[in-house]
């Protein structure tokens, strides 16, 4: 290890704490930073920067620029899908088909109830700035950045001797988009401003220093969603300022500061009724407050907030001597076939960061594409896909500390809770509460779509584990019982009524339904999607019901609904491994028509739930290895998020460099110049797939239960490439903060500091300790401690 990196090892582990408090280093931002030596030439090179409701990609232009905004309310409106009359009858009579081997004329009585997809019904952009600059020369020294440390883009050029300089972040704090042009010689900017978007706005002037801009979300007229406003005011340093039509106009200023603020009527309680508000006075009222401060406490206030979040987590994996290239650089040396543990690092901020940016307390959930979306139609309408996406957009939330970012998630399940109820009641006819695949802004709940990815029920189950893996991770009765029972309980509820006896075996089976967007080949040769009891669905309810029982027992609930939750898990039909070996993705041996299929759905158990480990259930973890293997010969994880799912696998398989190789393929194949990742096209759950993959290859945390304590593994799938490093500030369920430091591929030092005083166990190699801390108590462990006899520590 080179005497530079020991430093920033030291570095690191000194600055553990006052990270949080503003500890700023050189290294810190050259670490944690993108750069480019040329603008964005489209907007998936532009660089994001987000406050959670509001966003901006920022093209880095010289003469002209663009900053594409966002505001997270922005969707077009109604109609939404709605249940066909006579579904749950028609699921009776095709499960009977299905269980006499009549599979294609199941799955047509199913797609005979199942309503048609309304698109486009799009989440959208807010619009565009176009910023202008009107002196004439040549440009050079061209520089752009994101600093993830500051959550600041800047861009820098030169142009006929002057040096302008261009910041621009969207605060937290105060709620603007906050754009700062400045030159390095008094009076030389001139330049002028513009706001518009594609369609559907009207913009004014208003002063001689300001444009609104308004409009509604919709579709050629269809589809009339959100109604939206924003307002852009100009403050120049010297010089004039004056508005001509729609333009605003900058001259001999020393620097600009430009404020944009935005204001809709969407209602995340109800979005039928709309808030009744003054959507230009929201907007001035804002400006106002911000203008009362300078850009630099702007900016102070900005990055003391962004810091607060960000700074919870750090990681080193040595080589960041190569952020002195830029970063496409660096990602094309790597698809080369080149390593890059730095870029890594980079990569998994970078997902921390995104999080950060487009998910705070009070905002809406980062959607399909996160917070940033161009144009009017996103790819998807950028939905809230529950059959994975969204989830694994949360999947980094808790073990990188951000847990607070997790809020906007449990908000948006807990708005949707009546509707999933309705559909319960009014569709299925059972009790709970049950969600489909997919749902937006306007919290539609019924099955709608083709059966091979429509009819699938478990949206709202799926969501259901995050609520008590917030629990498990912070130990928050509080928020067990108001937030997290209820929802456990409706997901509950709905499989007690969903579930039904196989004819043969007794045992209780889900269905029919897809295995998430798989399609078999039945006996008669013919292909169909949906089946009972696919190995995905068993797990799911597996999950749900024991995540219920655990959170009863913690909460002290013992009743009917107990009892049958209980009886229920007891009958339920397990997934079976297969005369190959491997784990069957659905009941009865069918051949896969996609055995390379994007979707491990059938690994579910594995993760991101905890049914199958090493320890409990060797058998079913070695079956899931030969499935993945399987569909990994013949072509998966061809498409980013599924790319990012394969790293957390390999890692709960413990086969780092397994893991490691599809990290690398994760930034070779699915990782373009901005770092965004691409299906294609842009997604951002690979990102957040990404970097929770890489947290879970050096820490791991779901054995056990609250009662009992979890079982936390160190660095289980650390690769070679990693031989040095540090991380600190993972989180690990129990309520544990924990920082971990190697050398040589070996544990030099772990710091447990445990934050809910609950019992654990802690494992390095093949041998374990049992401690018990206090809380606000902490523990050095070393490699030495792993080697002596295992003993309890308090």
């Amino acid at each position: 290890m080179t005497k530079r990196h020991c430093g920033m090892l030291i570095l690191f582990a000194v600055c553990s704490c006052l990270l949080v408090c503003g500890c700023q280093t050189n290294v810190v931002q050259d670490q944690y930073k993108l750069w480019y030596s040329q603008p964005a030439s489209e907007w998936l090179e532009a660089l994001p920067l987000g406050n959670g409701r509001l966003g901006a990609m920022v093209f880095g232009g010289t003469t002209t620029e663009r900053i594409q905004i966002n505001d997270d309310t922005i969707w077009a409106g109604p109609p939404v899908p709605e249940a066909v009359p006579g579904f749950a009858e028609a699921m009776d009579k095709a499960r009977a088909l299905w269980f006499d081997g009549k599979y294609v004329e199941a799955e047509k009585m199913v797609a005979s109830v199942l309503g048609p997809r309304i698109s486009p019904r799009s989440y959208q952009t807010l619009g565009d700035l176009h910023l202008q600059l009107m002196e004439r020369g040549d440009v050079s020294e061209v520089y752009r950045d994101l600093n993830l440390d500051t959550a600041i883009a800047t861009t820098r050029f030169k142009k006929d001797g002057v040096t302008y300089t261009r910041r621009v972040f969207v605060s937290p704090i105060d709620n603007v988009l906050v754009v700062h042009f400045s030159s390095d010689k008094p009076g030389q900017i001139y330049m002028r401003a513009t706001l518009n978007r594609p369609a559907n706005f009207t913009t004014v002037p208003d002063g001689n220093d300001a444009l609104e801009m308004f409009g509604q979300a919709q579709h050629k007229g269809k589809h009339l969603g959100v109604k939206w406003r924003c307002r852009l005011q100009v403050i120049a340093d010297g010089g004039t300022v004056s508005t001509e039509s729609t333009v605003l106009g900058i001259e001999n200023a020393d620097a600009v500061t430009f404020l944009l603020a935005s204001a809709s009527d969407y209602n995340k309680a109800d979005p039928y009724q709309p808030l009744s508000l003054d959507q230009q006075q929201v907007c001035r009222n804002t400006i106002n407050a911000a203008t009362e401060k300078s850009f630099k406490a702007l900016r102070t206030d900005h990055i003391a907030e962004h810091q607060r979040l960000f700074r919870q987590c750090t990681l080193d994996l040595g080589g960041i001597e190569k952020s002195t290239i830029p970063t496409d650089q660096r990602l094309q040396a790597v698809k080369a076939g080149g390593t890059d543990p730095a870029l890594v690092a980079l990569y998994f901020q970078y997902g921390r960061y995104l999080l950060i940016s487009s998910s705070r307390p009070g905002d809406m959930p980062a959607n399909l594409q996160g917070l940033w979306a161009d144009g009017l139609t996103a790819p998807w309408n950028a939905d809230y896909h529950i059959n994975i996406n969204l989830q694994m957009n949360y999947w980094p939330a808790e073990v990188t500390g951000l847990s607070e970012c997790h809020e906007p998630f449990f908000t948006f399940i807990e708005n949707l809770l009546p509707s999933a109820q309705k559909t319960a009641k009014t569709v299925f006819g059972a009790r709970g509460a049950v969600a489909q695949h997919t749902t937006d802004a306007w919290l539609h709940t019924p099955p709608f779509g083709a059966p091979q990815w429509g009819m699938w029920p478990h949206g709202f189950a799926w969501s259901s584990q995050h609520f008590m893996e917030h629990y498990r991770y912070t130990n928050d009765k509080e928020f067990l019982k108001k937030d997290a029972w209820p929802v456990l309980k409706n997901a509950a509820l709905f499989y007690l009524d969903y579930l039904v006896k196989h004819p043969e075996t007794g045992k209780l089976v889900s269905g029919l339904e897809t295995s998430p967007e798989n399609t078999y080949i039945a006996p008669n040769g013919q292909k169909a999607h949906v089946s009972m009891g696919c190995a995905h669905s068993q797990e799911m309810i597996w999950d749900v019901f024991t995540n219920t029982l655990e959170a009863a027992n913690v909460l002290g609930i013992d009743d009917d609904f107990v009892d049958e939750v209980q009886k229920a898990h007891t009958n339920l039909a397990l997934p079976q491994i297969g005369d190959d070996g491997r784990l069957m993705e659905w009941a009865l041996p069918f051949e896969e028509a996609e055995p390379g299929h994007r979707h491990f759905s059938h690994l579910f158990a594995l993760h991101p739930g905890h049914q199958y480990n090493f320890y409990d259930s060797p058998e079913m973890v070695a079956a899931a290895r030969k499935a993945i293997d399987y569909r990994l010969e013949h072509g998966g994880g061809h498409t980013g998020w599924s790319r990012a799912w394969i790293i957390s696998f390999w890692a709960r398989f413990h086969e780092p460099e397994k893991a490691h190789e599809n990290i690398l393929a994760l930034l070779r194949k699915s990782t373009i110049s901005n770092l965004f990742d691409m299906h294609p096209p842009f997604q951002i759950d690979g990102n957040f797939g990404g970097t929770a993959g890489i947290a879970e290859m050096l820490l791991q945390s779901h054995i056990g239960n609250s009662q009992d304590g979890f079982h936390i593994e160190l660095l289980p799938a650390c690769p070679d490439a990693w031989a040095d490093g540090l991380v600190t500030g993972l989180r690990a369920r129990g309520g544990f903060k924990v920082d971990i430091e190697w050398q040589n591929g070996r544990l030099k030092k772990a710091v447990l500091l445990s934050l809910s005083g609950q019992p654990c166990q802690v494992q390095y190699g093949e041998k374990t300790i049992q401690l018990v801390l206090s809380e606000g108590k902490q523990r050095i462990l070393t490699e030495k401690d792993f080697h002596k006899s295992s003993k309890k520590e308090d």
